[in-house]
């Protein structure tokens, strides 16, 4: 669960925190409740086992507290952090992505290679096939580009396939996209698209990853991925997947996460579509052109205005008119959930009546 913000972090509990998610079986609840049980990382690092063993912890997470491993792999991502461009985001700062915020157990951590500011921006996930076929392939740059065009961040999960097609065609497009991995940022998988990767870092895009900078790309991280995929977006597109297909655990996700699910749908004799069909008969939105999806986008900021009332007097536009806030600030403001917040801010943004400079929204003035 989110945990409420707290006072900057200083060095000493920066790497503390490092040490303390590379211990072996800590995922995100047990780094929360390790930190609520002692207040700071520092604090836990140092605690005796039998403080640890009375919170249920495993006897192999205490044990690692001290090894060279873990205070080596600490002290490199402390060095790593000295670069410009590379950057961590952590659940209790208030530059924590806050849609991301909201799932049920948000990454404690979030190593972020490139502009962490376009976290905050409404984003769509794109996701599908490693193995897509070549019409596949062009509808999801198709798209992309209009989606990015429109003003959305296209966040995918840098794998071959649907994955590269998204993300290369929102670049192709000067629009801005995130790519998520299952590995470490220094581990990067796959190879194949390291150079996409890296185009993403140098225009402006962001590349991020929950895990260590080493980690290797083992099988139980990528379905942990998808789950910040659907996290950080407003829904999640879905063009073309097989039933088995590991995009269909992310259009799960989103749906338990409350964001909407979109599916292609395609010809019944390719099995490549039939994931997509599944979740159209799961109640996924038929999707055929970029309309269906920022119609039901759109659909989210509808308001009751009265006739007589001006366009100026948006309920957001009147609180960015008396300060800028935060997409989370506005949400809290107005009484909106963030989806919501994020989806109108996207419309005020390309009517040309908001910007956002820095993480914080304000009100154009014509």
């Amino acid at each position: 669960m989110m945990m409420s913000a707290s006072a900057p972090v200083s060095p000493a509990e920066l790497e503390a925190r490092l040490r303390l998610h590379r211990l072996p079986e800590i995922g995100p609840k047990r780094f929360s409740k390790l930190l609520e049980a002692f207040g700071s990382a520092s604090k836990a690092i140092s605690a005796p086992a039998s403080a640890w063993r009375s919170l249920g912890m495993p006897t192999a997470s205490a044990e690692a507290r001290r090894c060279p491993q873990v205070r080596d792999g600490a002290s490199h991502a402390m060095r790593w952090l000295e670069r410009p461009e590379h950057h961590l985001l952590m659940w209790d700062q208030p530059d924590y992505p806050a849609l991301l915020a909201q799932i049920p157990d948000p990454p404690p951590l979030l190593f972020v290679a490139g502009d962490p500011l376009i976290l905050e921006k409404p984003q769509l996930a794109m996701v599908g096939s490693r193995r897509a076929s070549r019409p596949g392939m062009d509808t999801a740059a198709a798209f992309s580009r209009s989606l990015a065009g429109a003003g959305f961040v296209i966040t995918s999960g840098l794998a071959l396939g649907i994955d590269a097609a998204a993300h290369q065609a929102a670049l192709d497009v000067g629009g801005l996209t995130v790519g998520v991995l299952g590995t470490g940022l220094e581990n990067f998988y796959p190879q194949r698209n390291r150079r996409l990767c890296d185009a993403m870092i140098a225009s402006g895009s962001a590349v991020l990853s929950e895990f260590p900078l080493d980690a290797g790309p083992t099988a139980s991280n990528f379905p942990r991925r998808n789950r910040i995929i659907s996290g950080l977006s407003l829904g999640v597109l879905v063009v073309e997947a097989s039933v088995a297909s590991g995009s269909l655990i992310t259009a799960r996700l989103a749906a338990e996460q409350g964001r909407e699910v979109y599916a292609i749908p395609g010809s019944i004799h390719h099995p490549g579509a039939r994931g997509c069909h599944q979740l159209i008969r799961d109640g996924a939105v038929l999707v055929e052109t970029i309309e269906h999806i920022l119609e039901a986008l759109r659909g989210w900021q509808r308001l009751p205005l009265s006739t007589d009332t001006p366009q100026v007097d948006h309920p957001l536009l009147m609180l960015l008119h008396a300060a800028p806030h935060t997409s989370e600030g506005l949400a809290d403001s107005s009484g909106w959930a963030l989806p919501k917040v994020l989806a109108a801010l996207t419309e005020l943004e390309m009517d040309g009546r908001a910007v956002s400079e820095n993480g914080r929204w304000f009100a154009r003035v014509s």
